[in-house]
Formats: C-alpha cells, structure tokens, sequence
C-alpha cells in the first residue's frame, strides 16, 4: 500500500491526514488556538481511520512534520509517529515544517517566506522559490524593517505563516504580500512525503529527532 498517513503537530493546528501517491483523500484538524495535541492526536488518528475504512497494518508510512516549531507540539507528534512506527513495523518519513506550509502557496515567479512565530521579534523561516526549491535554509532570526530585502528587492516575496502577524507591522514593502491565517497543515505534506516515499528517504526509528532549532528554554516559575 501506498497509503501514507501524515501528522502535524507544530502549531496550534493538530492535523492528520491520509493520502495515496501523492494526493490527499483525507484530513481531520483542530486549529482551537490552543495547544490540544496531547488530548486530540491520538483521537484524530484513529477516527480518520476508521472513517475511511483502513486498518493502520494497511499504511504504507508515517510521515510526520520534524520543524521547526513549537517544543511540545513536536514532541507529540514525532512520539506519536515513532510510536506507531515501532508497533507496526512501518517507516518514518519526515518532512520540514517550512516547506509544506510553502506548498500553500501558488506562484509564478517571485519567492515564498514561510514563516513561524517564536520569542518576541523572532521568526523560523526559509526563503522558497515558486518550485519550492529551497534558496535558503532554516534560520531563526529577529525581524528588522529591511529583513529579506535582498529577495524584496528583486520581486514580490509572500510571507506566510503565524509569523506573519508580526512581520506585517515591521516590514513596509511594495513587494511584500502577507498571507494571513495560515498554518501548516497534514494537508501539503502529502505529496512530499511520497516523493520521499519513492526514494526510499525515510528515517532511522529509533534515533530521529525533531529538528528544535534551538534548545527549549524552560521558563523559571515567577517567586511567590
């Protein structure tokens, strides 16, 4: 079977989905704003399961969003995805969280930001051209008025992402297209994640890491 069932879990978006060679035929997600991943995941991948009539020995893979992203969202979900790997016997593949929120948009000519929201002034992004080649890689940087003016400058860029809510008060360009409301979805990695399939690209179970980007911070409790 070809049949690959995908997790994203980086955002406030839990997201599954279930697609053949390529192409989505199934997606349950909950973007509730808050972070609901622990308590719906598992829910979630048993109902879109069962309401498409597949058995999870039926799966061909489980693709899973490595990040960058929130430290809890991805800890879910890449358990959860070694987890079911492990019991089934199946591969892991895993796809960069960047790169299939960039699937979300369609362009002729110009570059694709995908952006996530971080501390304060910060953003994870990666600059994509409108193949969804990746120009340049993964980088958490401090949002300033000229950051990507070296791709704003040559052509309309489009921002896209929860970082965008931030981005939009900081960069004034003629160039800059925001999109708003978006999140990365179970829905796009799809048919990244059979191209990977195909090849044969998948991950090592038992040593695979999401891809943090920086250590987890944890917060010091405030003194009473």
């Amino acid at each position: 079977m070809e049949t690959i069932l995908s997790i994203e879990t980086t955002t406030t978006n839990c997201s599954v989905s279930l697609s053949y060679q390529g192409e989505t035929f199934a997606l349950l997600e909950d973007n509730s704003k808050e972070y609901s991943h622990a308590e719906r995941l598992h829910v979630f991948i048993e109902r879109i399961l069962a309401e498409n009539n597949l058995k999870a020995t039926q799966l061909g893979a489980i693709s899973v969003s490595k990040g960058p992203g929130s430290y809890t969202g991805l800890r879910i979900g890449v358990s959860a995805a070694k987890g079911l790997c492990f019991a089934l016997g199946k591969p892991l593949i895993s796809v960069s969280t960047l790169e299939a929120l960039a699937h979300q948009v369609k362009i002729d000519e110009g570059v694709i930001i995908p952006m996530l929201d971080a501390r304060r002034l910060e953003v994870y992004s990666a600059v994509f051209d409108e193949k969804y080649n990746e120009i340049r890689a993964v980088e958490a940087q401090i949002l300033e008025a000229d950051s990507f003016n070296n791709y704003l400058e040559k052509g309309p860029v489009y921002f896209i992402g929860n970082g965008v809510d931030k981005s939009k008060t900081i960069i004034q360009h003629k160039n800059a297209n925001f999109i708003e409301n978006k999140l990365p979805s179970a829905n796009e990695m799809s048919l990244i994640a059979y191209h990977k399939y195909k090849k044969n690209d998948i991950e090592d179970v038992a040593y695979f890491e999401p891809f943090y980007l920086k250590d987890f911070i944890a917060l010091k409790p405030k003194s009473k």
